[in-house]
């Protein structure tokens, strides 16, 4: 049974109204009431279990009243529930939505993924590095690695919650650390690239011409934008009901790593076609991945807002 942990912080005056509110909804358990208890921000304390189908719209009445604003709300996943009342509760209320995504919890995924400490352009850089030896040495598996330790999917489901959400920093930022950050990538694989050529060290069927990891990045087709589309749709899906594993494969099918990569490495070698291939690649990969996986959130909302609605009109139709 999905559900997740509510601290809440009401001042005294919303109090009645947040109780009513929440002793109203079925899919609300363990609900406690201390009054009094709370300091910075004064107000009383409030806890509750709600099974995660309903958290939405239980969250957004908490804040209709206001409560993020003049006190404050915590969400806490619960891990495990032993509760016959839950069981039924969920069955009989919920259907459809009992695993429906808590979209604050969701946004707050994003939001974590979209913040650029240094780290953020350390891993860009490392993850190139590591391409250009995977390209240099025809080494599918380096470029695998590359893609899995490349951040720059957290930047991209960031712009997409920006454009969603109509928030033009968020987008700002999000485009301002993709561009700093594949150009220090692009920067370091070029210098690498660079030293492999002074000293010699590219192995004899690179330097003739066999670069067959080379030659799948740097020529964009039909294939490499269907593979981004599907990787856009099931990485919001996959960031929407916190399915690691299935996120873990966004990172390693698309090719936006291995193309800053092959950047910089086929202008070290003079190969300008090859270079050019892999710059059309990365901004395609990066552009149909923006789009598809903003049309995604907007229609993962707009079908659960849906189902939420035909629940509302059952629970009217009942108590009518």
């Amino acid at each position: 049974m999905d559900m997740i942990h509510v601290r809440a912080v009401c001042p005294p005056d919303l109090t009645e109204r947040t109780m009513a509110l929440l002793s109203t909804e079925a899919c609300v358990l363990n609900l406690q009431l201390r009054t009094g208890v709370v300091r910075r921000p004064e107000g009383d304390a409030i806890e509750c279990d709600v099974l995660t189908g309903a958290a939405n719209e239980v969250l957004r009445g908490l804040r209709d009243l206001g409560l993020e604003h003049r006190g404050s709300l915590v969400l806490e996943p619960v891990d495990t529930v032993f509760s016959d009342l839950a069981d039924r509760t969920g069955a009989e209320e919920l259907g459809a939505r009992l695993r429906a995504p808590v979209w604050e919890q969701v946004e707050a995924r994003i939001r974590a993924e979209g913040r650029y400490p240094p780290s953020f352009y350390l891993f860009l850089v490392v993850a190139g590095l590591i391409g250009a030896v995977g390209i240099i040495t025809n080494s599918q598996i380096l470029i695998v690695a590359a893609m899995v330790v490349g951040p720059e999917y957290g930047a991209i489901t960031s712009i997409a919650l920006g454009i969603d959400r109509h928030s033009r920093p968020r987008v700002r930022q999000g485009f301002v650390a993709l561009l700093v950050g594949f150009l220090l990538a692009v920067a370091a694989t070029l210098l690498f690239a660079l030293l492999v050529r002074g000293f010699g060290l590219q192995p004899r069927a690179f330097e003739l011409g066999l670069r067959p990891v080379s030659n799948l990045i740097n020529t964009p087709n039909f294939f490499s934008v269907s593979v981004a589309v599907l990787a856009g749709i099931v990485g919001i899906v996959s960031l929407a009901e916190a399915r690691t594993s299935a996120l873990l494969g966004v990172f390693i099918s698309v090719t936006m790593i291995p193309a800053a990569a092959d950047i910089g490495v086929s202008s070290a070698f003079g190969s300008w076609d090859e270079a050019r291939g892999s710059l059309l690649q990365l901004l395609l990969n990066i552009a149909v991945l923006i789009v598809v996986g903003t049309g995604t959130l907007k229609c993962q909302r707009a079908i659960w807002r849906r189902v939420s609605a035909r629940r509302r009109e059952r629970a009217v139709r009942r108590t009518a």
